[in-house]
């Protein structure tokens, strides 16, 4: 026998793909184009008076002020991995609007490897950095 076997379930997800895409031209011919990766530069990056407001201290001043809050809401996307890509992307921008700086988005993005793991953390602080540099504009 000299053919070379296949995986059935490569040859389901291939056509599973290509369904989905005829569907989705079919449907909704603009959605062709849509990179879901891309979804952080949809949302703009909110003042940092407007950050304080909502996320700060307005409400409860005893509490967190935004930047804090926004540097754990980065950690826990960080741990969660490749799902939240555009999260910290644009979680980045609005940490370093309310004041966060490189040094601290880098500290805490490090912290999180305890938790999510080295690669998680390594993918992160290349998310960040492209954000920090403007990359993702």
């Amino acid at each position: 026998m000299t053919e070379t076997p296949q995986n059935p379930f490569e040859a389901l997800f291939k056509q599973t793909q290509e369904m989905t895409q005829e569907w989705v031209k079919a449907v909704n011919p603009a959605m062709a184009s849509f990179n879901p990766t891309q979804m952080d530069k949809m949302w703009p990056t909110l003042p940092a008076e407007v950050l304080e407001a909502f996320m700060g201290k307005q409400f409860n001043p005893e509490g967190l002020e935004a930047k804090t809050r926004l540097l754990l809401t980065l950690q826990g996307l960080t741990i969660q991995g490749a799902v939240a890509e555009p999260q910290i992307r644009l979680t980045v921008r609005h940490a370093m609007e309310a004041g966060a700086t490189s040094q601290e988005i880098a500290e805490t993005i490090g912290l999180a490897a305890m938790f999510g793991g080295v690669p998680a953390m390594n993918k992160a602080m290349q998310l960040a950095q492209e954000a920090i540099e403007g990359g993702e504009a």
